[in-house]
């Protein structure tokens, strides 16, 4: 039997979603821990965790050591010794996926240096990459240049004909509101109004007019800039401006089946999916050296380069199947794994109350913001109310990762931050140092 306790050496690396389900005796999906015993399918659960009293299942009908390794029949909790709840793991399905906070913000941002790109336009800078997965900008992934191409000018003269639509939509509806201004006019002068009552109508027609104007000078303006930015789309580029995004995006638009994008942790997946790492390291290669007739870089992006490719070449080292040994995609969590109950531990004070670990709080938050995200969307809620969720969501799994590396820590009683997983694990009084 493998000895845990000898070991030479060790290697880190990025768990897959796939290998916390392997880790994990089953999914947590319930919240509550705050009555007096383990609920099920909660973050103390009997039947997920292992039993809480030696050799006794949940509901009682089993007991002694005699019936070791039998699941009960009817709280389904298996007959063991308590301590497997040192080890036993569980994991949350998240309705949405979520970016690991460790590599997005740090001492560098890791993923902003994996989806960068060689040509200057294509550098993705941290803070731009944090607006997308926090919803506050659009990125494209994907771009169909050979079709684009092909399209233009089809596409310039249906872009011109939708122009011109609104500014004859515009002369009709001016025209319009002047005609009906100046019968307005007639009729109050017909009926005898102070001159103070009609030059206060005519300044009325005249802002009405003004508005309208700007209004339809405002689509204009917005048919001008899509065509701009559609003619000149291509991948990791990151809009932030929503109207304009919208309009690109159209379903119904002539432009949505031309390119890929969109926002939040799903857009960095789909970006991590259509680069292709092998290919991307061939290319680092050549600009750092300047070969295939590339124009030598300047110190300051070849530096950038050179540890562009020291993290696309790590992702591409292969076991002796061929298989990545990490898998870029393991940065975007789609299941969070659940620490087992004792190193989290709840106990009864006196009095009746009781004392929790910090960690506790924190899975609480992102239980309870996954299953709301998850109502919503059977519920098939408006896009904005579930955008907004997702962004609530991608904050709880980074308070419970590392709490305050992201703007404001979140806290207990007496506004003290609630320590997260990391802070378990740094420092001083940290597992590592602690315990190793």
């Amino acid at each position: 039997m493998l000895d845990v306790n000898m070991f030479d050496q060790l290697r880190i690396g990025l768990a897959t979603a796939d290998q916390i389900r392997l880790w994990s005796k089953g999914e947590v999906k319930k919240p509550d821990y705050r009555t007096l015993r383990p609920e099920k399918d909660g973050l103390f659960c009997e039947k997920i965790f292992g039993p809480t009293r030696d050799w006794e299942c949940y509901c009682g009908k089993y007991k002694r050591v005699r019936f070791k390794g039998i699941i009960c029949e009817r709280c389904g909790v298996e007959v063991t010794r308590s301590k497997v709840r040192r080890e036993r793991m569980g994991h949350i399905e998240l309705a949405a996926p979520v970016v690991h906070i460790w590599y997005l913000r740090g001492t560098r941002s890791w993923l902003a240096y994996l989806l960068g790109g060689i040509e200057p336009k294509e550098e993705l800078k941290a803070k731009q990459l944090e607006k997308v997965i926090y919803f506050a900008a659009s990125l494209v992934t994907k771009v169909d240049d050979e079709r684009r191409h092909a399209d233009i000018p089809e596409l310039e003269k249906e872009h011109l004909a939708t122009l011109d639509s609104i500014r004859k939509d515009m002369e009709l509806a001016l025209n319009r509101r002047l005609k009906d201004g100046e019968a307005e006019l007639k009729a109050l002068e017909k009926e005898g109004a102070k001159d103070s009552d009609v030059k206060a109508r005519q300044k009325a027609i005249d802002k009405d007019v003004q508005s309208m104007r700007e209004r339809f000078e405002a689509d204009i303006d917005l048919e001008k800039r899509t065509w701009d930015e559609f003619k000149s789309l291509y991948p990791r580029l990151i809009i932030e401006d929503e109207v304009l995004w919208r309009n690109l995006r159209d379903p119904f638009g002539p432009y949505a089946e031309y390119f890929e994008g969109g926002t939040g942790a799903d857009a960095i997946k789909s970006l991590i999916d259509s680069i292709d790492f092998d290919v991307e390291e061939q290319r680092l290669r050549e600009a750092i050296e300047a070969g295939g007739g590339r124009k030598p870089l300047s110190a300051q992006r070849r530096q950038k380069a050179i540890k562009r490719l020291k993290i696309v070449a790590s992702f591409n080292q292969r076991d002796e199947y061929g298989r990545r040994q990490n898998d870029p995609k393991a940065m975007i969590l789609d299941v969070v794994p659940v620490i087992p109950p004792e190193l989290r531990p709840m106990v009864q004070l006196d009095g009746g109350r009781f004392a929790t670990s910090d960690l506790n709080d924190l899975y609480r938050r992102v239980i309870n913001r996954n299953n709301r995200l998850r109502r919503l969307l059977d519920l098939g809620a408006p896009e904005i109310i579930v955008n907004n969720e997702k962004r609530m969501l991608q904050e709880a799994v980074d308070a419970l990762f590392d709490n305050g590396r992201r703007g404001r820590p979140v806290t207990g009683p007496g506004n003290r931050p609630l320590k997260s997983l990391s802070d378990m694990l740094k420092g001083k009084q940290g597992r590592f140092r602690q315990n190793l």
